[in-house]
């Protein structure tokens, strides 16, 4: 199963807010707990690496930030979680 959440780089809120860095690692938090409860899921796939341009329509403006490193492929916070994930140094 795929999933992601749009997120601003640098865009901080110690309530994570919607679009900040911390409701991403929230949000990926979450879902991979749930995941990880559920013994009919086999993989997961975050959604997506890295932000990317799209054309603006009524769905989206100003391209696809869901990825957990931005445009030029600098971390947001959503890629030192799932580095910690995914090598098991802990949570």
């Amino acid at each position: 199963t795929e999933f992601g959440v749009d997120t601003m780089s640098g865009l901080h809120d110690l309530a994570a807010q919607p679009w900040s860095e911390e409701f991403q690692v929230a949000f990926l938090d979450m879902t991979t707990r749930v995941l990880d409860d559920n013994a009919s899921v086999v993989g997961e796939q975050v959604w997506n690496l890295a932000d990317f341009t799209t054309e603006d329509d009524i769905r989206r403006a100003v391209g696809n930030r869901k990825g957990v490193f931005t445009r030029d492929r600098q971390p947001k916070a959503a890629a030192h979680w799932l580095r910690r994930r995914w090598s098991g140094t802990g949570w």
